[in-house]
């Protein structure tokens, strides 16, 4: 294994290649970039190390994440509109179910390696405990809020996702080791909707609700997605969704909308013990049947926000900051706003400031947070060592020549 940090011209073994880590989404980082000496992509998409992105997960991720802040900008202006709340409940649906999904697949290469781990505590717990500190500190002196404490065990706002995504990778290998684990992960969701003494800890019922659409993902394989985006699944899901605008409309006013939010027992929404268990078996199918429609229509090709499909997570997180400061400050109180071309106005908004969010100068200002590369938190790898070495002492011989 050492024989590899001998200078060039010596006879030596190779080196087992590489194994990258499965990626975050909403996350910076694609598999194929996880690993150290990341290979980068140039404005066509191609990476350095000759592999191609895939466009279309790109696409889904951005459309996931504009969905998301759209999403969360209707959330004061729905009251007074029965059409926006139908379609809020129509997008609450699926968009993070496909978000938690997307992720699922991209982690299910997951294993309990070192090189996995520590992509697993720069890239998703030190953004946990940077944000979840920022969010608390933005709630306590904007909102005036003095009680608001910072702690990791209490995700505030936004940081849930992370929380959850941290504990739902480690448990990939469980989830590929049993026999029926999307059978097996909705029992555990449903038994979370009748446990009423879950407190807020980790906000374990979003963690445990949202687990079956990680374990769904998990679980899938790329021709999964190449059989929903066949034109026959894309021409049938216009009528899908339109079934589901109008059904969307009809319950605004007779469903209570923090079922989708899934922070709640079904006794504590004040429902009966077995609707809780009903309900997640049918959001469940509601929300695989809405987000393979979603799919069927994202574009496989290069668009022009392919490449900001891999900033999602700086999106998700940094957008969070202005929709609490649009609350704190009462921007949402205008008169305007709450009709429907306000209502407009405020869907390009929030589509506008997230998109922007997700670009590569907002990305360079704030890696520092989002993908620390913390080398000094860490043992080297030996094998990573040699690995480099030998690839520089590679490249050195190739320029001598």
């Amino acid at each position: 294994m050492f024989d590899a940090a001998s200078s060039p011209g010596q006879n030596r073994r190779p080196l087992p290649p590489a194994q990258s880590p499965a990626g975050a989404v909403p996350g910076p980082r694609t598999p194929s970039s996880a690993r150290k000496g990341p290979a980068k992509a140039d404005r066509s998409g191609e990476q350095r190390d000759g592999r191609q992105r895939d466009a279309f997960f790109d696409n889904a991720k951005y459309l996931a994440i504009v969905l998301v802040a759209v999403g969360h900008s209707w959330e004061p202006l729905k009251s007074d509109s029965r059409v926006l709340q139908g379609v809020y409940d129509v997008v609450y649906t699926f968009h993070m179910p496909a978000f938690v999904l997307i992720s699922g697949y991209f982690s299910r290469n997951f294993d309990l390696s070192p090189v996995r781990l520590k992509r697993l505590i720069t890239g998703v717990a030190v953004p946990y405990v940077v944000f979840e500190t920022a969010y608390s500190l933005f709630e306590r002196y904007f909102n005036h809020n003095p009680g608001q404490d910072i702690s990791l065990v209490y995700p505030f706002y936004l940081t849930w996702f992370l929380c959850a995504l941290f504990v739902w990778r480690l448990t990939t290998p469980i989830w590929k080791l049993v026999r029926w684990p999307v059978p097996l992960a909705l029992v555990v969701a449903m038994l979370a909707t009748v446990a009423s003494h879950i407190g807020d800890v980790l906000n374990m019922q979003r963690l445990l609700q949202f687990l079956p659409y990680f374990v769904l993902g998990v679980s899938l394989k790329p021709e999964h997605f190449r059989l929903v985006r066949r034109r026959s699944v894309r021409i049938l899901s216009v009528p899908v969704f339109a079934t589901a605008l109008l059904v969307g409309w009809w319950a605004a006013p007779r469903m209570n909308a923090a079922w989708f939010y899934r922070r709640d027992s079904a006794p504590g929404l004040g429902a009966p013990w077995w609707t809780g268990p009903v309900m997640t078996l049918v959001m469940f199918g509601c929300a695989v049947l809405l987000t393979a429609c979603f799919l069927s229509w994202v574009p496989g090709r290069n668009t022009w926000f392919t490449a900001i499909g891999s900033g999602t997570l700086y999106g998700y997180l940094l957008h969070g900051f202005l929709r609490k400061a649009g609350e704190y400050n009462g921007w949402f109180d205008h008169a305007w706003l709450h009709t429907p071309l306000g209502e407009i106005f405020v869907t390009v908004l929030a589509a506008t400031v997230v998109t922007v969010l997700c670009t590569k100068p907002v990305q360079r200002v704030f890696r520092f947070a989002m993908e620390p590369k913390m080398e000094w938190a860490f043992r080297q790898d030996p094998v990573e060592l040699a690995r480099e070495r030998q690839r520089r002492d590679h490249e050195r011989a190739k320029v001598s020549l």
